[in-house]
């Protein structure tokens, strides 16, 4: 009797039906590899949380068939996680030059620099890996060095695009290999993973190379004011134009935001930002030069709180203050979710008498994700007899899956999948068949995964409602109140102002405990209980809110 050839498992740990900590496993017999490790930032019901990571148990449990992690591209969402999971995978890291540089900021902040093995790997290499051979594939993205994968396995060849778009024109005159997509096509695609962030968007996404006729033509209309530049670290060809801008105005450029600084330095080590001789000055030097002379790159085009424009907006950076007349462009779009943080920070400027140029007011932004037209050539290159749509919110994957069907691919062929789900994909059939444990970790401080539902639930609680702490003393064998209930309020309301209420507290929570009967044997968890449940009833009552409360019995 044959034995049943094993199938091609493909796994997502993040990066479904969600935006970011994208990570796909592939795994075929005893062999396993990763494609990208990135995190998400939290959302508004996340209180006190840094970062969000994929639940790895599946691979903590797999880790000696793990041959490596292999990166597209060196986006936060990409790579961010790794510096958390290499502490508990030590597996090699494979990705292009910019990617490892980018990323060996992080590790070396985490001590990990020297236990990684990094491998650097240029468009059209292939890396054996067990049973899997990857060769990576030149594409354009908003990050300069960004690659897709053909991941041949025993059962047939895979195409994981990573994060896309088809740019004619690119800043580094790399334009993403159509020529290898519809070579793979031809000897056959078993299955397509595609990007689907901009799937719903109709037509092409407009080349990075039209943002800097944009920042030429701003720059020549402010001749006399200063200009200060936010956008993304990550994004090099931004960067690299506006640098050109400011070298034919003959303007200075300094960088502020810790992220923006590793980010110039690293790529210009690497030769991914060509810089003219003298044009970089450090931020202390600024004072040393005319408005007109300077232009300022910064970190906090997503209004993030401890950003650089964010201090500069709330005066509270060092070394950069708005001055009426500045010009000040926000050159990305709004990551969703970060909008109200964005508006805070825009109001902030213009009140200090700052022009400030944003969202649509000019063209000084452009995506990184392929449209609807740059979707299908990919699918028309491929000709996969699988799909599956990643990397976006349900949405997303729905409108990308729409695409598919008008593509002609079956609809029993389209697979669309939640986190943790598990395809299986074979010569002659395809199917979802079971899940492996997944999710998501917080990163909160130091603490990885130590901050849960519950204790989240309890931060909601305490910020919505506050806190009422009742503190009584009783006798350890008659249960006798000696001393209290003594009640502590935070964030519910402000004692000196509320005698009335705080005084009727005390007297409920008195008032019951004297009924209680001590001559059974109560347990203090009654009590407390008891205590609880008297006071909450109280505060509802009077106030109709429910703080937190927590009782406290010391026994004398």
């Amino acid at each position: 009797m044959a034995t049943k050839r094993p199938k091609l498992k493909v796994i997502s740990l993040g990066g479904l039906q969600e935006i970011g900590k994208n990570m796909t496993v592939f795994e075929y017999n005893q062999d396993i590899i990763i494609v990208d490790c990135g995190l998400a930032f939290p959302e508004d019901d996340m209180l006190g949380i840094d970062l969000v990571i994929p639940d790895i148990t599946y691979l903590r449990k797999n880790v000696d068939r793990i041959r490596g992690i292999l990166l597209t591209h060196g986006h936060e969402d990409h790579i961010g996680s790794l510096p958390y999971v290499l502490k508990e995978l030590n597996v090699p890291v494979f990705g292009t030059r910019l990617t490892l540089g980018l990323l060996e900021n992080k590790l070396k902040e985490h001590g990990l620099l020297e236990k990684t093995t990094r491998h650097v790997v240029v468009p059209g290499e292939f890396v054996k890996l067990g049973q899997f051979k990857v060769e990576f594939i030149r594409t354009n993205h908003s990050i300069a060095d960004t690659v897709a994968m053909a991941i041949t396995s025993p059962v047939g060849t895979i195409v994981h695009t990573g994060d896309f778009k088809i740019d004619y024109t690119p800043i580094d005159g790399d334009i993403l290999d159509l020529h290898r997509f519809a070579e793979l096509g031809k000897e056959g695609v078993l299955l397509l993973l595609s990007d689907s962030t901009n799937a719903e968007r109709k037509g092409f996404t407009i080349s990075e190379k039209s943002v800097g006729a944009v920042f030429d033509k701003i720059f020549d209309d402010t001749p006399k004011n200063r200009i200060m530049v936010a956008t993304f670290s990550s994004n090099i060809h931004r960067i690299q134009q506006i640098i050109n801008s400011a070298y034919k105005t003959k303007r200075k450029v300094a960088i502020i935001g810790r992220s923006m600084v590793n980010a110039v330095r690293t790529s210009t080590e690497l030769e991914y930002l060509n810089i003219p001789p003298n044009t970089i000055i450090d931020i202390s030097e600024i004072k040393n030069y005319s408005d007109e002379q300077l232009v300022i790159i910064t970190t906090g085009s997503q209004g993030e709180t401890m950003s650089a424009l964010s201090r500069i907006s709330s005066s509270d950076h060092r070394q950069v203050s708005v001055k009426p007349g500045d010009k000040i462009i926000i050159s990305a779009s709004s990551i969703p979710g970060n909008e109200k943080s964005i508006l805070k920070v825009i109001n902030e400027l213009i009140k200090k008498g700052a022009d400030v140029v944003y969202g649509s007011m000019e063209e000084i932004h452009v995506s990184g994700h392929a449209c609807e037209e740059e979707l299908k050539l990919m699918l028309a290159l491929t000709k996969p007899k699988y799909f599956m749509p990643v990397h976006g919110e349900y949405i997303h994957l729905s409108a990308h899956k729409k695409i598919a069907l008008s593509m002609g691919i079956p609809k029993e062929n389209i697979f669309m999948m939640s986190i943790g789900e598990v395809l299986e994909v074979s010569k002659k059939d395809a199917r979802i068949n079971g899940t492996v444990p997944s999710g998501q970790l917080l990163v909160d401080g130091l603490g990885v995964g130590d901050v849960g539902n519950i204790v989240l639930r309890d931060r909601k609680h305490l910020s919505e409602d506050g806190l009422m702490v009742v503190v009584v003393s009783m006798e350890k064998q008659s249960g006798a109140m000696l001393a209290g209930p003594d009640i502590i309020s935070r964030g519910f309301v402000y004692v000196r102002e509320s005698e009335k209420l705080m005084e009727g507290a005390r007297k409920a929570v008195a008032d019951a405990l004297d009924k209680c009967d001590f001559s059974n044997t109560v347990g203090w968890s009654y009590i407390k209980n008891l205590i609880r449940d008297t006071l909450k009833d109280y505060v509802w009552q009077t106030t109709k809110r429910s703080p937190m409360i927590l009782p406290i019995i010391m026994e004398v």
